[in-house]
């Protein structure tokens, strides 16, 4: 496969670039770095700086190169931002990804794999989340990639595509290649994980009187490297079928904050401190993932399907650009 994918710089585009480049597929990188970093751009891939609503550009680099399909995961992804500045939010994961959408489609790329996610959903009371669960965003950030994902829908006559609603990703690339890098960081393992290499004191837990058996919200962790390969083997299955299709990407258990810090304590001697403040604007109760749907359609097995794996290779990669000073 030829694959267009366009936030390559990123935590999550990286790791499917490197799931494809390690299968023997081509890449092409497209990133203009504003929340992204280059070093996690994978050293065989052709990179493109630029923005995804530069359609001058990225006609001329799709009439250049015959691309299968078109990845995106180029967006912004912080739920606590979207409450503060929705309009950012709309403008770029909307706005723009439509505006790139129809750049492919007069250019004749067609086929789509888009980066969604499970706060679609929002606070509901189902014990797992199918893909028929009923859309309740609880924040512009949801509401923008739903946005997108309508004007998928409305257009099935002009593209094959595959939706994939992510619920929480963490984790790191197994050879360090690639793992999260953030200014501002606001994932929960990826705060630990800062904890644990000196960057922080403690942990904020927002929220310690949810519904939940604890106290605190509950969520369904993917390894970012399983959650890599689901995307690889997507693209197989839209290129083969060309229908379109809509997944959850989880793996059906939920772990409470407290049972996350719990776990990295177990690990690594109780060096976690934490307090209580109030809950987030935006942040739902409990999201956990029916995954049965996925595993119909594709041949994808969890292989990382374990939280002190998520968690130590997370903490691995903390430690090695706290030591590169990145």
């Amino acid at each position: 496969m030829n694959v267009l994918l366009t936030g390559g710089a990123g935590y999550i585009g990286s790791h499917a670039a490197l799931s494809l480049l390690d299968r023997g597929h081509d890449v092409h990188i497209i990133d203009n770095l504003s929340t992204g970093s280059k070093i996690l751009i994978p050293k065989n891939a052709k990179f493109t700086n630029c923005n995804i609503n530069n359609e001058s550009k990225i006609s001329n680099l799709i009439k250049s190169d015959k691309f299968d399909l078109l990845m995106h995961f180029a967006g912004f992804i912080q739920v606590e931002e979207s409450v503060q500045q929705p309009e950012k939010y709309f403008e770029n994961n909307t706005n723009n990804a439509i505006k790139l959408f129809n750049t492919c489609k007069n250019n004749g790329l067609n086929n789509i794999v888009f980066s969604s996610t499970a706060a679609a959903y929002g606070s509901v009371s189902n014990e797992l989340i199918d893909e028929n669960t009923n859309l309740n965003p609880q924040n512009p950030y949801a509401e923008s990639k739903i946005r997108t994902e309508r004007f998928l829908f409305d257009n099935q006559d002009d593209f094959k595509f595959i939706i994939l609603r992510y619920f929480n990703v963490a984790g790191a690339d197994k050879k360090m290649r690639s793992g999260q890098i953030s200014k501002k960081s606001t994932h929960l393992i990826k705060i630990l994980s800062e904890v644990l290499v000196g960057k922080r004191d403690q942990i904020e837990i927002y929220g310690n009187d949810y519904n939940t058996p604890d106290g605190t919200a509950i969520r369904d962790f993917i390894h970012v490297s399983d959650l890599a390969d689901i995307h690889t083997e997507i693209a197989k299955y839209l290129l083969e079928n060309l229908e379109s299709n809509l997944f959850n990407c989880g793996y059906g258990n939920g772990f409470s904050v407290l049972d996350v810090i719990q776990a990295a304590n177990n690990i690594y001697q109780n060096k976690i401190n934490y307090k209580f403040s109030n809950r987030r604007d935006g942040d739902v109760e409990k999201l956990i993932s029916s995954n049965a749907k996925i595993l119909e359609h594709i041949n994808w097995k969890p292989r990382h399907n374990d939280l002190k794996e998520i968690i130590n290779s997370s903490v691995r990669w903390e430690e090695k650009i706290n030591a590169s000073n990145i």
